[in-house]
């Protein structure tokens, strides 16, 4: 533990911060803000794609990301900013959510402009971006990716549900672990197509329903909104002089959790973004955009405010020493906050917790599990995936979802926070290099639209521009049959 904070404290440090927000000022000056004007289209598009044989629907792919970023990040790693940050980490959060939201455009219109055919399905991500660049780097992200995703990750989310399930119920972690894993590989060993499934017929009603209970609570406490309100806004700058929170540690842990809720440029949803079968590599960029105010604008939000107007919460300096405690005890912060939040109105909090973070949880190690299959695909990309290989991706992943149920709640978010801190490094200066293209991406799709054209990717069009210098076979098929109507969304 104390070499993962070390580690920590300088992955996670200000001069990430600058990287981050950084980056996504500039694309958002370079794309004329795209992350809010074009919002109508983002939610058109949403819901006019179809499925293919090789790929799955544009709403199946948004529902497979949403079912990665609405995870226990939304409720656990939520409290864990408040404990860290006080109120004003929730501010940091809205920032990332509506600057770094521009980011996820750039990543993932990549990761389908690069998407492959492999077994017959689409896969892509940023091992496969990076990959028809730098081959090396390719292969070694997708190792870091392949080890994070079942080993940390997963653990993280089946470690949350066990802690819930157990504080609710009173059900054994490691049964818990064991059910996780049961009704895990009843839905991944039925390959892409059963998981995007699952994740359309549930990830819908998980996040509208954990809303709408939000908002009762929320409701209940309206007289207290107003200065919840103010004590984010004010916390956020280091206003606050109960809590005292510094400016410094609430930025740093609104962005930490920001980036662990949202995925916002951490490469977790470029797999399930390539999965899609769309005509123009930008209108999946943009739905994806659509998904960052989903999870955080929406759901983190209803999770921050339900703490903050209930006063349920403490915060802590970095030596551990209490400078606000709302909760009337020392409690670790997580689910069990938001549980004691929900029962100063409903005396079922923990239960409904509970099963909220196991949907939370469940949909995001599927949906891990899915991203996962392609990095490990990308070393089968001139011959045919073995199933061997997929079959021990998913054993890992039940192994580590057990593994996690039972492990210290501390060291798998330390963990998770070194290894996927140091993707988000690599992630993020390849995206500076590569903003060219997805601007490029964007012209193109823009002006097919004033045309009054449904865009379609030409791949001849860009025809010895630099950062399209790779094989644009599957897009000429893809412009091909679009041209010949086989294909329409």
């Amino acid at each position: 533990m104390d070499l993962l904070n070390i580690l920590n404290g300088y992955i996670w440090s200000m001069p990430q911060i600058v990287l981050l927000l950084g980056t996504g000022l500039l694309f958002t000056l370079a794309m004329k803000c795209t992350q809010i004007r074009m919002i109508p289209t983002m939610i058109k598009l949403l819901f006019s794609g179809k499925k293919s044989e090789h790929g799955l629907s544009s709403f199946q792919a948004f529902t497979l990301a949403i079912a990665g970023r609405v995870g226990v990040g939304n409720i656990a790693g939520v409290a864990t900013a408040v404990c860290m940050g006080g109120p004003g980490s929730i501010f940091w959060m809205w920032v990332i959510a509506i600057i770094g939201s521009i980011t996820t455009f750039v990543e993932c219109s990549l990761s389908q402009l690069h998407k492959k055919v492999i077994n017959g399905e689409y896969r892509g991500g940023w091992m496969y971006y990076i990959g028809d660049r730098f081959k090396f780097l390719g292969a070694f992200t997708a190792v870091l990716f392949a080890i994070t995703m079942p080993f940390t990750q997963s653990s993280l989310h089946s470690n949350n549900i066990a802690v819930a399930v157990s504080n609710a119920f009173g059900t054994p972690k490691l049964a818990v672990g064991i059910a996780i894993a049961v009704i895990l590989a009843a839905v991944i060993f039925g390959g892409a197509k059963r998981i995007g499934r699952v994740a359309e017929l549930v990830v819908p009603v998980m996040a509208v329903g954990y809303i709408g209970v939000a908002l009762v609570i929320i409701f209940a406490h309206i007289t207290e909104v107003p200065d919840a309100f103010a004590a984010i806004v004010k916390g956020a700058f280091g206003k606050d002089q109960m809590i005292g929170a510094a400016m410094g540690s609430a930025m740093i842990w609104g962005t930490k959790r920001a980036l662990f809720s949202s995925e916002t440029g951490l490469t977790t949803a470029t797999p399930s973004a390539a999965s899609a079968e769309v005509s123009h590599p930008a209108k999946q960029g943009l739905v994806q955009t659509f998904s960052i105010y989903i999870d955080t604008l929406f759901v983190c939000t209803a999770t921050g405010l339900m703490l903050v107007v209930s006063g349920c919460y403490n915060v802590q300096d970095g030596s551990g020493n209490m400078l606000y405690m709302g909760l009337g005890e020392a409690i670790e912060a997580g689910p069990v906050w938001v549980a004691r939040a929900m029962e100063t109105v409903m005396p079922w909090g923990s239960q409904f917790i509970a099963i909220a973070i196991f949907f939370f949880g469940f949909t995001s190690i599927m949906n891990h599990n899915y991203s996962t299959v392609s990095a490990v695909m990308y070393f089968f990309q001139k011959k045919n995936f073995p199933k061997w290989a997929e079959y021990l991706v998913h054993m890992c992943f039940i192994g580590g979802v057990i593994f996690g149920a039972t492990m210290s709640l501390d060291a798998s978010w330390a963990l998770g926070d070194v290894l996927l801190g140091s993707a988000t490094w690599i992630n993020y200066i390849f995206l500076l290099a590569s903003a060219g293209v997805a601007i490029k991406l964007l012209k193109d799709f823009e002006e097919q639209k004033r045309q009054g054209l449904d865009p379609v990717f030409d791949p001849d069009k860009f025809e010895g521009v630099r950062g399209f210098d790779f094989d644009m076979s599957i897009w000429r098929t893809i412009r091909d049959k679009y041209k010949s109507g086989d294909l329409k969304n």
